[in-house]
């Protein structure tokens, strides 16, 4: 009699790559409710502040596709070591940068680095994870920076409050350097060796994974817009600490994929997403009309019911759909990622500076409201949704 043994979800690489994940996380999320007020402390306009947050991203999205093409040759801790380093001396940067320009100058070097480490990161995984299990093992590696976010917001805030903005940079350069001697004891994986396809040139862009990527990139309109700020509306409606609303989203988020992240791999994939958009829809709308406490935190629990398995649900399309192209695949859908969220800020904060809060609000519902009708006509009406288990992914489309 013979019996079969499970393949080993959490390895080595794994677990490492997720606790650098989460330290590396981490450094974002401080800066998330802090930077907008930071910059604020120098008499910034709206339109000013969703340009400088925004920004990074924006900067992070170039180099993406060129490091998804370098992962098919070179191993993927090295550019997150890469990305972990800038993070450091970014963060360092920040003690001396006064806005306007000597500030866009780091964010932009900074956007290098997050470019190098999540591009990576997410390549690893790609690389490490069994195909029948994609869909869970994406939703629990997405824990590491969801973890971050539970709680690095509210620290972000309390650094600030009880100590200073000098204290907050210099976590975050900590923060990294703990992130660049984690990312060191990785191994070097084989991954998808390119000399199996000689014949071809290696691909900058996987047009495979530009349906995943262009939902992923209105999605992150939406959460780049939020990270912006809600932190600002928070406070004008008194809320002395806005990283709790990010706090209780990051803990629905959490037990939201470690609830349901193998409904990913089981169970009929088109009708969570659908459901997943309707819900985050629902939970903007309702934050048109919020001013209180216990309304943001309502809001926070529906709004991260919703994006639970939004995005490791494009994440697994965008693999699927790239063939062994995984690099480009994750630069394609990474730069994408970026764009979301430093053109979100940046539109958002311009119909903010001439309108309000609430209309910046529906706007938001709206942008959803488009990303749930591409996907239906895109993804949703082919035929019924295939369980991940049964799917074979398609030929590589890739530039």
């Amino acid at each position: 009699m013979t019996t079969r043994t499970a393949p080993k979800l959490f390895t080595h690489d794994f677990i490492l790559s997720f606790f650098a994940q989460f330290t590396f996380s981490s450094v974002s999320y401080l800066l998330i409710p802090t930077i907008p007020i930071y910059l604020s402390t120098f008499q910034a306009k709206g339109g000013e502040i969703g340009f400088l947050v925004g920004i990074l991203s924006v900067c992070s999205l170039i180099p993406r596709p060129f490091v998804g093409r370098a992962l098919q040759k070179i191993p993927e801790r090295t550019f997150m070591m890469s990305g972990a380093i800038v993070y450091i001396f970014a963060s360092i940067a920040y003690l001396l940068a006064p806005p306007f320009w000597p500030f866009l100058i780091v964010r932009i070097f900074q956007g290098i680095g997050l470019a190098f480490f999540s591009t990576a990161s997410y390549t690893l995984i790609a690389n490490i994870t069994s195909e029948a299990h994609r869909g869970q093992i994406i939703s629990y590696y997405s824990l590491s920076a969801n973890f971050a976010f539970a709680i690095a917001p509210y620290f972000g805030m309390l650094f600030i409050n009880q100590f200073s903005f000098t204290f907050l940079f210099l976590s975050c350069a900590g923060l990294s350097l703990c992130t660049s001697l984690i990312a060191t004891r990785l191994k070097k994986p084989e991954g998808i060796p390119i000399r199996d396809q000689p014949e071809k040139k290696e691909p900058l862009f996987s047009l495979g994974a530009l349906p995943a990527a262009f939902m992923v990139f209105l999605l992150h309109v939406i959460w780049g817009s939020l990270n912006a700020f809600f932190p600002l509306y928070a406070l004008k409606q008194g809320i002395s600490n806005p990283g709790f609303f990010f706090a209780i989203l990051a803990i629905t988020l959490n037990l939201g994929r470690v609830l349901c992240g193998k409904l990913l791999d089981f169970y009929d994939r088109k009708k969570l997403v659908l459901f997943c958009h309707m819900v985050t829809i629902v939970s903007l709308i309702i934050l048109t009309f919020s001013h209180t406490l216990m309304m943001f935190i309502g809001v926070a629990i529906i709004l991260g019911m919703g994006l639970a398995l939004l995005f490791p649900s494009f994440i697994v399309y965008a693999i699927e759909n790239s063939g062994s192209a995984r690099g480009p695949a994750m630069g394609t859908l990474m730069a994408f990622n970026d764009l979301g969220i430093g053109i979100g800020p940046m539109i958002m904060g311009a119909i903010l500076q001439w309108t309000s809060y609430q209309m910046m609000f529906i706007c938001l519902a709206l942008t959803q409201v488009l990303n749930l009708v591409y996907f239906y006509y895109t993804i949703g009406r082919k035929g019924r949704g295939e369980n991940h288990s049964t799917c074979r992914p398609s030929h590589s489309k890739s530039l």
